[in-house]
């Protein structure tokens, strides 16, 4: 089996991508842009699972 250069890989990704693209595009598919920062994230508020610090006695 021969192996591929990491060139080679990168070059076939790329190509990969940009005709999954083209064929997301051409099927009336839609690209967002999606604005600096923002996240897909949901902040749910619930309780940290850590507690970064020093332990406060009272």
């Amino acid at each position: 089996m021969a192996v591929k250069s990491k060139k080679a890989a990168a070059s076939q990704t790329h190509d990969s991508i940009a005709e999954q693209t083209a064929a997301f595009l051409k099927a009336g598919g839609e690209i967002q842009q999606i604005e600096k920062g923002v996240s897909g994230r949901e902040n749910n508020g619930g309780p940290r699972h850590i507690v970064l610090g020093k332990p406060q006695n009272k």
